[in-house]
């Protein structure tokens, strides 16, 4: 296959994924498979095209992010604050990841990841039989209590296949806030994570690539960035009509599929 068609393949899979409580590690262990795109070079592929879901997300988003920077009269998820509970999320995972590097990695396995899929499907199930919170009704509601609990929540995702976007929307709605509120903030606290994962992990591998690898990256993050857009706004158009449940019914049926990939 060429560059473009491995760069549309898996940007797509990458884009629709990362943000949606489904695990996009899952999905992007049965693309490799099936395309017999494996190894190290691969994993640092589908670690970089995250820069793409990420840009996605910073436009969709880009009068929150603005006004982290030049804070709007009135909005409290803004300026110093805003910086502040971003940090506050970012925290648990950041300081965990760094400290469980070796131990994540070894976790990547056919067993571990299928059960962190159904571990998450079930987690969903629970919580949405609590009903639907509304102590907390919008962003500038969010308390520094509140995104430092939600970061602990996200410390689940770095168990491979649980889903950040899960640990971070499930976090969220245990601890008040309304179930569309907490989608939104996991798409927002994303950003300083997943960049800094990203960054780490290309930095880390740099000796892994080669100029003749640009092309492949280019379309890669390109599409990533094209198909985030589409599922972030189908996703919150989305949650204004149903629950988390589907999502959760899914991955219980993905678990199986994962595992048989992987073991393969």
């Amino acid at each position: 296959m060429t560059a473009f068609l491995y760069g549309l393949v898996f940007g797509a899979v990458e884009g629709l994924t990362e943000f949606l409580p489904v695990s996009s590690t899952g999905h992007l262990i049965i693309a490799g498979e099936l395309l017999d795109f494996t190894g190290d070079k691969a994993k640092v592929f589908e670690i970089a095209i995250q820069f793409g879901a990420i840009l996605a997300v910073v436009w969709l988003y880009r009068d929150r992010f603005s006004g982290l920077i030049r804070p709007r009269s009135g909005a409290r998820f803004a300026g110093m604050r805003g910086l502040m509970l971003l940090f506050l999320t970012t925290l648990p995972p950041g300081l965990l990841g760094l400290a469980l590097h070796d131990t994540i990695k070894g976790l990547f396995n056919p067993a571990s990841v299928a059960m962190a899929l159904a571990a998450g499907a079930v987690c969903m199930l629970f919580v949405e039989s609590r009903g639907e919170p509304d102590r907390v009704a919008s962003l500038d509601m969010l308390s520094p209590g509140l995104a430092l609990g939600i970061g602990c929540f996200q410390c689940l995702a770095l168990w491979p296949g649980f889903s950040r976007s899960a640990a971070t929307i499930m976090g969220g709605m245990l601890l008040g806030a309304r179930r569309k509120v907490a989608a939104e903030y996991s798409f927002l606290a994303a950003v300083p994570l997943l960049f800094a994962a990203t960054g780490y992990s290309l930095i880390r591998n740099r000796h892994l690539l080669n100029p003749q690898d640009v092309p492949l990256f280019v379309w890669g993050g390109l599409f990533s960035f094209v198909f985030a857009l589409l599922a972030v706004k189908g996703f919150i158009g989305l949650l204004g009509r149903t629950t988390l449940r589907p999502f959760a019914w899914y991955r219980l049926a993905l678990a199986p599929v994962v595992y048989w990939f992987l073991a393969a």
